[in-house]
């Protein structure tokens, strides 16, 4: 078989029009050249018989068979929505393409047919994606296929029917892939779909979020999968979806739409925080679904503004690349930011992006002109209670930073404490990433608080939120000692303004203890950040000006300041620099303040005299603590003990 004729030059986008289109120059054309250029550069990869996608790079814990699977399923997702959104007219080798991989994938007797459907197995995801993927073509792709190859398909999908799948946002994968079955009369089970549906409202924590299974475990699933498959399976289920149940999901995206506009930074970039970031730009899933389902507060703009922002930042840096592949990692190959389940095709889960391609070219989310971002205009702050973060931008170097006083990814206890780079460090930004040494290498200190003890250095382990309100959140934490000894739990206070955070720690520590905090972790790849250190105070500055500072201002005494240099160490660039500051614990209860900052604006980064001495903090006659920011805005908060909430 030939490869797809497809509109787009595999290495070029369209023009922008800055016309229609003034912050990102994005049109609808640069998403479907976008798209045709993924669906050609994976074409070298297809086995003979297009039913498997074997791509080079490190396989998943699941094998290359099941990993093959995942190849054809997730490009298929993005070649639906192009064959959709063209309404058939994306080209016919394209749907012959996709036709063919399906009859060879689901005939047992094929060479290249695909591993079944079993108990909390990876097929269950990739069914998830073929049914959606069905769906959306129906009329010229399943309508079109042989009665037998119908069949055939029907019975892979129904392996789901009488499956366990995982207890997470898997439990949608059956319920997405039952309902296909349903629409096109195969057997299913009703109750299985019902129960999945009814499992989402239990992991329902308000304000529009939930957590992917039981636990604090918030991060991007929240937006590309537990919001994103409830309006997929509406549309699967048409009429025969229960209205109330429709019109929930729908209120509940709606609200979470609110909130995500804001984690997105001026220059696309979304807040690098939590698990599967090798999915990239399928951030912008849930925008695109606001507008498919008429879900959505924003208007059609700032819709387009942000999901193409996102497309472009990455292509701004080499994604996909020049062979037209995504590789494992955020801009360039980096295994550390992904996880075991993670083959060569897990990131074409980023097709989920190109969902917008089913709204007509007629829709406003295409013909509206850009409307600027909540970034782009001013300074924000947003207090999100439900997962215990806080979220604030400035508009000056157009920087999203996350506080993170809730989000540990840990099932509920008794089950035991455990620590993830991606989850349980204090903050995230758009510009930056945790560190993630490769290997057994030990980690430096990014925006983490660690008592460091004969084993070691201790790890911040399970969160429990105390609060998050206005410019303030806080968090207790149960330090994770190497050696399995027990610490006192820390206190942890955050108040933020301006690129400013100020961090209060409550610790409790036997004299002697060494106390060390670090701040941001900047990297690049052309060199190393620059570092500047002095008494109690510590800055690391990229060559761009992006710049990380730690600087004691309360309980610091003496304490030494250094810049921890890495390589390898970081997803947005081989070079990468934490400041840090280390100190005696006296013994007993100490308070820690620490200002920490991260800023690529010029009248901030560039006077590190105001960085050093700018901040105070002091304790009142009334035990609270008084922050003086930079700038000479002040703020009260309840430090020494765990109050309800910012003074």
């Amino acid at each position: 078989m030939t490869a797809p004729h497809l509109s787009a030059d595999a290495g070029h986008l369209p023009s922008p029009d800055l016309a229609l289109s003034p912050r990102t120059g994005y049109t609808r054309a640069h998403w479907e050249a976008t798209a045709d250029r993924l669906l050609t550069g994976l074409r070298p990869y297809a086995t003979p018989g297009l039913a498997q996608y074997r791509l080079p790079g490190r396989a998943s814990h699941s094998g290359a068979w099941s990993d093959g699977l995942e190849g054809y399923a997730r490009s298929f997702l993005l070649a639906a929505f192009r064959i959709a959104g063209s309404d058939g007219q994306a080209g016919p080798d394209l749907i012959e393409r996709y036709a063919t991989g399906l009859a060879a994938g689901t005939d047992p007797h094929h060479p290249e047919h695909w591993p079944p459907i079993t108990d909390r197995s990876q097929p269950m995801v990739e069914a998830a994606s073929v049914a959606i993927a069905l769906h959306e073509t129906r009329p010229w792709l399943w309508d079109q296929l042989p009665e037998a190859v119908r069949q055939r398909t029907a019975a892979w999908l129904g392996g789901f029917v009488g499956a366990t799948a995982n207890d997470s946002n898997w439990r949608l994968f059956q319920v997405i892939t039952e309902e296909f079955l349903a629409s096109v009369g195969a057997p299913h089970n009703r109750a299985e779909i019902d129960a999945g549906l009814a499992r989402l409202d239990d992991w329902y924590r308000g304000g529009g979020w939930y957590t992917d299974g039981d636990g604090r475990k918030f991060d991007y699933y929240n937006a590309w999968a537990l919001h994103l498959y409830p309006v997929l399976w509406a549309r699967i289920a048409g009429p025969h979806a229960d209205p109330a149940l429709v019109a929930t999901h729908r209120a509940r995206l709606r609200e979470f739409l609110e909130v995500h506009q804001y984690f997105f930074g001026s220059d696309g970039a979304p807040v690098h925080q939590g698990r599967s970031l090798t999915y990239r730009f399928a951030t912008a899933a849930p925008l695109w679904a606001g507008a498919l389902a008429d879900a959505t507060p924003l208007p059609p703009g700032r819709t387009r503004r942000l999901a193409s922002g996102a497309l472009k930042h990455f292509a701004d840096h080499q994604v996909p690349d020049e062979n037209g592949l995504l590789s494992l990692g955020w801009y360039r190959p980096c295994l550390p930011v992904t996880q075991p389940y993670s083959g060569p095709a897990s990131p074409y889960w980023a097709s989920k992006a190109f969902l917008g391609l089913l709204l007509p070219a007629d829709h406003p989310v295409w013909t509206a002109p850009e409307e600027p971002g909540p970034v782009d205009t001013a300074d924000q702050y947003l207090a999100l209670p439900a997962p215990g973060w806080l979220l604030y931008s400035t508009a000056a170097d157009g920087i999203v930073r996350l506080v993170n006083h809730g989000s540990d990814r840990l099932p509920p206890p008794p089950a035991a404490s455990d620590d993830s780079p991606h989850y349980t460090r204090f903050a995230y930004s758009t510009a930056t990433a945790p560190q993630t040494p490769p290997g057994d290498e030990p980690y430096v200190p990014d925006n983490h608080l660690a008592l460091l003890t004969a084993a070691g250095a201790s790890r911040r382990g399970r969160i429990d939120p105390l609060y998050a309100d206005g410019r303030c959140a806080a968090s207790t934490h149960a330090p994770l000692a190497p050696d399995g000894d027990n610490l006192d739990a820390i206190v942890t206070t955050s108040v933020v303004h301006g690129p400013w955070e100020v961090r209060v720690h409550r610790v409790d520590a036997p004299t002697g203890t060494v106390v060390r905090e670090g701040g941001w972790a900047v990297a690049c790849d052309t060199a190393p950040p620059v570092a500047d250190t002095g008494p109690g105070w510590a800055v690391a500055r990229r060559a761009d000006g992006l710049t990380s500072a730690a600087v004691g201002l309360l309980g610091w005494d003496e304490a030494d300041a250094a810049v921890a240099r890495t390589r390898g160490h970081n997803a947005y660039g081989d070079h990468s620099a934490v400041p840090v500051l280390t100190a005696s614990h006296p013994g007993g209860t100490r308070l820690l303040v620490t200002l920490v900052v991260l800023t690529a604006d010029p009248l901030v980064s560039g006077d590190t005299h105001a960085l050093r001495t700018g901040a105070q903090a002091r304790l009142t006659g009334d035990g609270d603590l008084e922050v003086r920011f930079p700038d000479g805005t002040t703020e009260r908060v309840e430090a020494v003990s765990p109050g309800p909430g910012p003074g």
